[in-house]
């Protein structure tokens, strides 16, 4: 029983340690391609084709003096950033492994809950700073994604229904033969979408609407705070890639191609941040509620519906 312990948090940090260094390698790639996009060149100074630029800006970052405003609540001000890191590194271990790092038998429930959790992160950071553009800030962001979460969750289920388990190792079994992308292509779109907005990314990033809010929830942040709630969001930008690989892509974690593909859906994330305009926030919420939620809800009534129908003639 020990050694069981012993290798599964030896297993665990190593995961944490290479998505980190995932993490550094995501900033960096996303300069590199928002340069191009913008026909400039990306970080190119530091090192070797500027390779080491990420490790620089974290050594900038975690040794630059730390402030905080006089008048905020400290300990929640001081804690969140952690808090927030925490619960995207957690959220890591549902990875699925065919060996099982942990036997998460209900991995996607896990999911859930710690994207839920993400939402207090946010809001506590912007009300524990005491200044009325991080609080708006983090309004916003906590209104967006509590409605993309109803999406996010509706999708889920339905292919729960389909794989009738809440195990993420089920998706291997369950695409051996097709992808659930050629069954599915309008709900890997809404997916997409509801993560873009999940991990407030462009064009949905209006906690960091700096036109009207000056930087949003984080705008009090500076040093190893901001790097930490930095770090946060690009672990979750790497978790939602790797969902969408493991849902709609196929699941051999095994194979070269599922990083390939990891990578690829990384970079459509960047591709979109250097393209698209900010959405107006009405028709965020629009989006939301009138076109995504009732998809979700037609989607989980066919897979429903389908399954029953396979179970009654036995298949």
């Amino acid at each position: 029983m020990w050694i069981e312990v012993v290798v599964n948090l030896i297993s665990s940090l190593m995961m944490v340690v290479c998505v980190l260094v995932g993490v550094a390698f995501l900033t960096l790639m996303e300069r590199k391609i928002l340069g191009y996009i913008q026909v400039r060149k990306g970080p190119n100074k530091v090192g070797v084709a500027g390779v080491p630029q990420p490790f620089a800006d974290a050594i900038k970052l975690f040794s630059s003096e730390q402030t905080y405003p006089v008048l905020s609540n400290y300990i929640m001000y001081y804690f969140c950033p952690v808090g927030s890191l925490m619960l995207s590194l957690l959220g890591w271990m549902v990875f699925p492994y065919l060996t099982f790092l942990f036997s998460f038998n209900f991995g996607l429930l896990f999911f859930l809950c710690c994207t839920s959790l993400g939402v207090y992160t946010v809001m506590i950071a912007g009300w524990a700073s005491n200044s009325k553009y991080a609080l708006l800030g983090g309004l916003r962001a906590v209104a967006q994604t509590i409605s993309y979460e109803v999406s996010l969750a509706l999708i889920l289920f339905s292919f729960i229904f389909l794989i009738d388990s809440y195990c993420l190792g089920m998706f291997f079994y369950y695409q051996e033969y097709i992808w659930l992308i050629m069954l599915s292509l309008p709900l890997s779109l809404a997916w997409f979408a509801s993560c873009l907005a999940e991990t407030n990314r462009t064009p949905f990033d209006f906690a960091e609407g700096e036109s009207e809010l000056v930087s949003g929830f984080n705008v009090e942040y500076s040093s190893g705070g901001f790097a930490l709630i930095f770090m946060a969001e690009y672990a979750s930008i790497l978790f939602m890639s790797m969902l969408f690989c493991v849902m709609f892509l196929g699941c051999d974690v095994n194979s070269l191609g599922f990083f390939v593909s990891l990578v690829g859906v990384s970079f459509i994330f960047v591709w979109v941040r250097g393209t698209l305009p900010r959405f107006r926030y009405d028709k965020l919420m629009f989006l939301a509620w009138k076109s995504f939620l009732p998809l979700s809800l037609n989607f989980l009534i066919f897979y429903v519906g389908f399954k029953l129908l396979t179970m009654s003639i036995g298949i």
